[in-house]
């Protein structure tokens, strides 16, 4: 009977334990609904207020650099997107700073009176429902953020919370030179953020960087906060890239460029200087011709120099002279007779431009004139019957493939060959000199560089680094070619051709004294509705400098000038001086292109000398210019003692006292005086006379001294 009534005993216990649970779970469920019956506004609050969800956390992308490593060429810039919750304030704070706050914002964003403002907040407050509200449409600056954080419902201190103002930040890609070299530098999707065009694009993966997916808390006005700190939710900030571009050559280029387009009001053109021993892209400009009410601007809207496919005209002759000379069907002397300048092909006219030539010329000068009828003539008696010859020539020039650099969207290049449809008897004629192709001025450019290079071809190259803030994730090395697109006698020959160009030929107006240039003019005319027009022309000019020791390879393009003198608007008249206004500038800017200019004789009488003066410096410079009386080794201020005869004596400059500086520039002595913590006040002009504070004076409680100057 215990063991009975122990089981029963224990059965009851357990079934008052569910009845009792049973009861409580029915109680909660009840007090649940009664509670969201009665308190919604509560759990609304909580549910609005507090959300947690899988979000991604979006990388910082890459900053894109000049050559230089410094020059910023675009770069990821916080804005602002400005916001306010208007339920976190309490009701005394809210209702004492909402007026301030109105004022402020009217102030600054003008796009609403105080008191639209002011309502505008109030109506949201008294929404129950509305969270978050954005202020303006406008976003803000970093400078403007840090202004705005003084603000009332805005303010943060250790003290003092934020009370309802919420300041997003939304980063957007920023061009500090603007439009320079923007089409090369490209652009983002405001929508994904993606690059669409130029290095943006060919290197997103790189500039991007990783982003995080994770776990955030959604406060209020939709601030994502990371939960917890897992590698997921650590975003990869995006590589940099160092670029090829020097910022200098590309504003010499651009300006240049730009003056000839509006000088001649072309349709376009393109600027393109290259390094020849590298193929280091130093600029690429490309500027297109818009007119909008009226007004005529020039932008970079499209990249010319990588996609603008078209005939290169007669720049194309060095292509044809060197395959000629490859074969030895040529030689530089051989003569051949142009006779007027014009002949008929196969139903085809073959003419000279006005001025290039004509009866018996030699192979030099019918390319240093640009003669179409000579490079015919000279083309007819070897290649003519061999066009598969001539075509190979072409790829081993390496004209017929891309170059290969290291951005999205090069044209390939076409020319036909004898076994492409559209090949006719007249073919190799127009091949000749430069029609029934179609390249980039990239592409002629990079065959350019490897003839000033002595034949050997460097792909051209306009990212040479890649990092992750200070270490260097990748080297990038030019790359040149294991074999030559010429021999040593045809490299040597041809450039000969091309400096005769300048000298003798066609491009004679943009000589220079201070160093030499070689290069081909190109006049090429524009199809149009399938024809090509007389009038309508696609001028170049390609070359480099200086060219006895060639360190930039240069190609000019001006698309379709126009002018009232037809025989105005060729290569050598519109492409060839932009040329050398680019060639010049940067020979002014390069010193170490400039050959040393050897002293002829040295001074035996002494020559004007500063009064003060370092002495290795001073060393030097009166050994160079030949002074017969020299500084002492310690010694730096100069005086005069008896007509022109020259001493020098020491100098104390211990930087405890207060030097001498009588008889310096007001610079030398501000020099010396500021960098000792002296405030200097000056009377005067001319050189220092007078100092109000003795030299060697020490300078501990010394805080003014007064120069006067004669």
């Amino acid at each position: 009977m215990n063991i009975k009534q122990d089981i029963l005993r224990r059965a009851t216990h357990a079934y008052i334990f569910i009845i009792v649970f049973a009861v409580a779970v029915v109680g909660r469920l009840v007090y649940v609904q009664y509670f969201a019956q009665y308190k919604g506004k509560y759990w609304s609050q909580r549910i609005e207020g507090v959300r947690i969800k899988s979000d991604t956390l979006r990388a910082k992308r890459g900053n894109i650099y000049a050559a230089d490593g410094n020059s910023l060429l675009a770069t990821s810039l916080p804005f602002y997107e400005v916001g306010f919750d208007p339920h976190v304030a309490k009701d005394e704070y809210f209702k004492n700073k909402v007026d301030s706050l109105s004022i402020l914002l009217a102030r600054m964003f003008k796009d609403r009176s105080v008191q639209d403002y002011k309502e505008l907040i109030k109506d949201a407050r008294n929404n129950e429902r509305q969270r978050y509200i954005r202020l303006s449409r406008r976003l803000i600056s970093y400078q403007e953020r840090q202004e705005m954080r003084k603000w009332p419902f805005f303010r943060s201190t250790a003290k003092v919370a934020a009370r309802g103002g919420v300041l997003r930040p939304i980063y957007k890609r920023y061009h500090p030179f603007e439009q320079m070299a923007k089409r090369t530098i490209g652009d983002l999707d405001p929508k994904t953020g993606r690059g669409l065009i130029g290095l943006e694009a060919s290197y997103q993966t790189h500039l991007a960087g990783k982003d995080a997916v994770g776990t955030v808390e959604i406060l209020a006005g939709g601030v994502p906060k990371p939960v917890g700190d897992g590698p997921g939710l650590k975003p990869e900030p995006g590589h940099d890239l160092i670029t090829t571009l020097d910022v200098n050559f590309q504003d010499i280029a651009e300006t240049a460029l730009r003056n000839a387009l509006d000088t001649y009001k072309a349709d376009k053109g393109c600027v393109i200087v290259m390094e020849v021993k590298t193929g280091e892209i130093r600029a690429m400009a490309n500027l297109t011709r818009y007119v909008t009410g009226g007004s005529v601007r020039y932008l970079e809207t499209f990249n010319h120099a990588l996609a603008g496919r078209t005939d290169p005209g007669s720049t194309f002759k060095l292509a044809t002279m060197m395959a000629l000379l490859e074969e030895k069907a040529v030689w530089p002397e051989k003569q051949v007779n142009t006779g007027g300048g014009s002949m008929r092909y196969y139903g085809l006219t073959i003419a000279d431009a006005s001025g290039h030539g004509s009866g018996i010329l030699t192979a030099r000068q019918v390319f240093e004139k640009s003669s179409n009828v000579g490079i015919h003539l000279l083309m007819r008696d070897y290649f003519y019957t061999r066009p598969e010859i001539y075509c190979r020539y072409l790829n081993q020039f390496r004209l017929t493939k891309p170059t290969g650099i290291q951005m999205q969207g090069e044209a390939k290049p076409f020319i036909r060959n004898p076994n492409s449809k559209g090949w006719s008897k007249t073919s190799l004629a127009f091949m000749a000199y430069g029609y029934e192709m179609a390249l980039t001025p990239l592409q002629m450019l990079t065959f350019y560089n490897a003839v000033a290079n002595n034949g050997k071809w460097v792909r051209p190259m306009i990212v040479k680094q890649i990092k992750l803030a200070d270490e260097v994730l990748e080297e990038i090395k030019p790359y040149t070619a294991p074999e030559p697109i010429c021999s040593p006698q045809t490299a040597k020959i041809v450039k000969n051709m091309l400096e005769g160009v300048v000298l003798n030929g066609t491009a004679k107006k943009i000589q220079s004294y201070n160093y030499r240039i070689a290069g081909k003019t190109g006049t090429a005319q524009k199809i149009i509705h399938g024809r090509y027009q007389e009038g309508r022309y696609y001028t170049s000019f390609i070359g480099y400098f200086p060219a006895d020791n060639p360190k930039y390879s240069c190609i000019t393009v001006v698309d379709n000038p126009h002018g009232d003198y037809i025989n105005a608007l060729y290569g050598g008249s519109v492409a060839a001086p932009v040329f050398r206004e680019v060639a010049d500038r940067i020979y002014g800017y390069d010193i170490n292109i400039h050959e040393p200019k050897p002293m002829t004789h040295r001074r035996t009488t002494p020559v004007p000398m500063p009064t003060a003066g370092y002495a290795d410096d001073l060393h030097i410079i009166a050994g160079e210019v030949g002074l017969t009386s020299q500084p002492a080794t310690e010694g730096w201020v100069r005086t005069v003692s008896n007509g022109s005869r020259v001493s020098w004596r020491s100098q104390a400059t211990r930087p405890t006292q207060v030097p001498n500086v009588r008889g310096l520039t007001l610079r030398d002595a501000l020099h010396l005086l500021e960098n000792r913590g002296l405030r200097v006040s000056v009377q005067g002009r001319g050189k220092v006379k007078e100092q109000s504070v003795e030299p060697g004076t020490a300078l501990a409680g010394t805080k003014q001294i007064t120069l006067t100057l004669e």
